[in-house]
This record gives structure tokens, C-alpha cells and sequence, in this order.
């Protein structure tokens, strides 16, 4: 497979696969830094390592199944009404449960910062909670991988490449991928942890995304109300919505450091 690497064409999509998966990777990155927080400051980052370092397995296996990523869009059911009408397939249903799984840890991490005491005494973190912790990046980060892995899929052509050089050429990108996330989930984490005004945005960055898939899973599903089929949300409104946001938080953080 060797050869695959000295072909330009595989660079091209390998260099395309590396962009889009770190610039999907963000959310994960929030998410991973928010969670990590959660556990015993002398675990977190061995809680980050082991969430990426199996979320990169878990994204290798995913591509190894691509048999079953195709099947996921047959239909599994179908219903026409008068005012509404769909057809759900596996990989609408999975991002539906994505999405409701990150609104309800996005609004109960926000409803547990707002509601805590600072005066309350420390809890001990309990026997397995760090692994729990572990488990929850990692289906998230299985759910965020469903979108990239399609994505990486229907751009590295099987016909070109053969089905060797494809799968090589994907590994590869999602490898170099999670080195990057290694690399900059450390200070990204410690920055969120330390501000608690970048904390709350970055939850509420969480509830975009999870009303985004929630919208994706409709979109997957085919869903029509009243003649009016739910369209994809697309990624760039997300993203300027969370740099423009990233930017008027800089600016307060830079006033509250001038004044201090």
C-alpha cells in the first residue's frame, strides 16, 4: 500500500480528510475538555488520552464496517400522513440519540454549575466515575463519527484508489486527526476549566450542536410537515455562530484582565 502515498491524488484527499475531521473535531474537543473536568485533577489527563486514544478505534472500526454504515441507510420504516410524512432509517435514529444525549449532559452540566454551592463541601469522585467519564467521550465521539466517517467515505473513491488504498488513506487521516486532538486537548481544557464564562458558552455550544443533529436526524429521515421538508443546517452557519461567539468572549476577557 506503499504506493498509494506517492500518488498526488492521495495526498490531495488525505490533506482534505486531516481539515475536515479536525475542524469536525471541535466539538469534540469542547466536550472532551468539559467532561474531563468532571473527574480528579490528577486523572484528567489520563481521562482525555484514553477518550481520543479509543475514539480513534472506534472510528477505525467504524470505517471497517463500511458494509454496515450502507445498510444503516436503507429505510426502515416508512409513514405518510396528511400533514406529516417520513422514513426513518438506522443512521437517522442514531443521530436523533446523539443529539438528545448531548441536550440532556449540555443542560444538566449547566443546571449542576448554576445550582452548585461554592460553599458545599468537595464529593469525592466515586469508584468508576472516572470510567464512566471515559465511556460517555467515547459514544460521543462514536456519534460525531458517524457524519465524518460518511463523509470520508463518499470522498476517498474506492474506484480510484482500490479498496486497500481507500481504507489506508482514511486511517491514516483519522490517526493524524486524534495526534492533533492529543496535542491541543491539554491547554484547550485547561483554558475552558479556568474560565467559567468560556465554560457556560462552550455548554451552550453543545446545545447548538445537539439542536443541529436533532435537525440532521429529520433531514436524514426525509421529514415533511405540512409540505415543508426539514433541510440540513449548514455547517458553516455553526461554526461562524461559534467563532463570532469565541470572539465577543475574548474581547470581555481582555476587558476584565485590563481592569484587574
Amino acid at each position: 500500500m506503499q504506493h498509494i502515498f506517492l500518488n498526488p491524488d492521495a495526498w490531495i484527499a488525505f490533506l482534505t480528510l486531516v481539515f475536515l475531521e479536525v475542524v469536525l473535531g471541535i466539538d469534540n474537543i469542547i466536550f472532551l475538555s468539559i467532561m474531563s473536568g468532571n473527574a480528579p485533577k490528577n486523572r484528567q489527563a489520563k481521562v482525555r488520552k484514553a477518550g481520543l486514544l479509543l475514539a480513534m478505534l472506534g472510528r477505525i472500526a467504524l470505517l471497517f464496517g463500511v458494509s454496515l454504515l450502507i445498510r444503516l441507510t436503507q429505510p426502515l420504516l416508512t409513514a405518510a400522513g396528511g400533514w406529516m410524512s417520513f422514513t426513518v432509517n438506522g443512521q437517522s435514529i442514531i443521530i436523533l440519540l446523539g443529539g438528545l444525549f448531548l441536550l440532556y449532559k449540555s443542560v444538566s452540566e449547566i443546571h449542576h454549575k448554576l445550582e452548585a454551592k461554592d460553599d458545599a463541601p468537595a464529593v469525592k469522585a466515586k469508584t468508576g466515575s472516572t470510567a464512566m467519564i471515559i465511556v460517555q467521550i467515547f459514544l460521543l465521539d462514536l456519534v460525531f463519527s458517524m457524519d465524518s466517517v460518511l463523509t470520508a467515505i463518499g470522498m476517498v473513491s474506492f474506484t480510484t484508489f482500490g479498496y486497500a488504498g481507500a481504507m489506508a488513506i482514511m486511517v491514516a487521516a483519522i490517526v493524524v486527526t486524534v495526534l492533533i486532538m492529543l496535542f491541543f486537548s491539554a491547554p484547550v481544557s485547561k483554558f475552558v476549566n479556568n474560565h467559567p464564562t468560556v465554560q457556560m458558552l462552550a455548554l451552550s455550544f453543545l446545545i447548538l450542536i445537539g439542536v443541529t443533529l436533532l435537525v440532521e436526524a429529520g433531514h436524514l429521515a426525509r421529514l415533511t410537515i405540512l409540505g415543508n421538508t426539514v433541510g440540513e443546517i449548514p455547517k458553516g452557519y455553526i461554526y461562524f455562530a461559534i467563532l463570532f461567539s469565541l470572539g465577543v468572549e475574548t474581547l470581555n476577557l481582555r476587558m476584565k484582565k485590563k481592569k484587574r
